[in-house]
């Protein structure tokens, strides 16, 4: 694999602690470039954007990749649900899937939520993750109706509060959405929406479940495997 950060005079270790310090956290820009100049780091708020129009899909490609190969993705249920973002006064919909867990395994953008966006969504997740034994879904008629062309209609599971992991799973990016003053174009909104679910799903550690000593462990490790991207 070709350096990708060649052509850059700034360290490599600056760029990923920009974009773990932007992607992670709900921080603006400017604020990550006041966060940096603390640290004797000049750079300036454009230099900021510019790395994870750069950076982060190909991070986050990595991170896939190697979640793939230390663990296979849950095909037992799937908790899938839609949530609308304004770009520029029109509505548009994210769509994104869970697993039990709540590790986020896709997210799409679309202009509708008709049969035809639910339907190209499902066979989006499932030529990545297979196909699950079932998928819960709220009451949109969408899902039943796309679920009934691949002959999945089967598997779906509606109900009062089933689907809650998935909806929770929308607050930590609309914190993001509130700290980048909303997306300008639906193309940089999947682009940033792809590589912050994998970077959440990265250092997602599970604070609550696990005793303090364990959570460090997993936390140092995360890390260190962040450094080592695309190195």
């Amino acid at each position: 694999m070709r350096d990708p950060f060649c052509y850059f005079n700034s360290s490599p270790k600056v760029i990923r602690l920009t974009l773990m310090m932007y992607l992670r956290y709900p921080l603006s820009l400017r604020q990550v470039e006041d966060l940096l100049i603390e640290r004797g780091i000049d750079i300036c708020h454009e230099t900021v954007r510019f790395w994870w129009n750069r950076f982060g899909l190909m991070f986050a490609a990595e991170i896939r990749k190697h979640r793939i190969q230390t663990r296979s993705y849950s095909q037992w249920r799937w908790l899938l649900d839609e949530v609308f973002v304004r770009i520029n006064g029109e509505t548009h919909y994210l769509w994104r899937a869970v697993d039990h867990e709540g590790e986020v395994l896709e997210v799409f953008t679309t202009k509708r939520r008709d049969r035809k966006a639910a339907l190209k969504f499902l066979k989006r997740i499932m030529k990545r993750c297979g196909r699950p034994r079932s998928i819960v879904t709220d009451r949109l008629r969408a899902y039943r109706s796309a679920m009934k062309v691949i002959d999945n209609a089967a598997d779906q599971e509606c109900g009062r509060w089933l689907n809650n992991r998935a909806e929770n799973s929308h607050q930590p990016f609309r914190r993001r959405e509130r700290a980048m003053a909303k997306f300008r174009d639906m193309k940089t909104l999947q682009k940033f929406a792809a590589a912050y679910a994998s970077i959440h799903n990265h250092f997602k550690l599970g604070r609550h479940l696990n005793p303090r000593d364990i959570f460090k462990q997993n936390r140092a490790a995360a890390l260190a495997e962040w450094r080592q991207l695309a190195a």
